[in-house]
């Protein structure tokens, strides 16, 4: 296997985990700002707010969404595990 295989190997590993990582790190963002403007509203003090409402919305989200994310995943596994012969020498 040369460099350029190497690489492009791992340029597809990290475009399918940036598929992955987005739409739950969105959710999270904005549920972050949401609970912040609320918390600023209110004068709730409770730091551990925040983090659990963000725990809550990136688990639904992966629950929600856990086909349409996975399944490049499960793709690049598949070719990866198939093509192995021909990767070692």
């Amino acid at each position: 296997m040369e460099s350029s295989d190497i690489l492009i190997t791992v340029a597809d590993a990290l475009g399918i985990f940036m598929t992955i990582v987005l739409p739950p790190l969105g959710a999270a963002l904005a549920a972050g700002l949401i609970v912040g403007v609320l918390q600023a509203a209110t004068q709730i003090q409770d730091q551990t707010l925040p983090q659990t409402v963000k725990l809550f919305v990136v688990i639904a989200v992966f629950a929600a969404m856990a086909g349409t994310l996975f399944h490049p995943l499960i793709r690049y596994t598949e070719a990866v595990f198939t093509g192995f012969p021909t990767m070692v020498p």
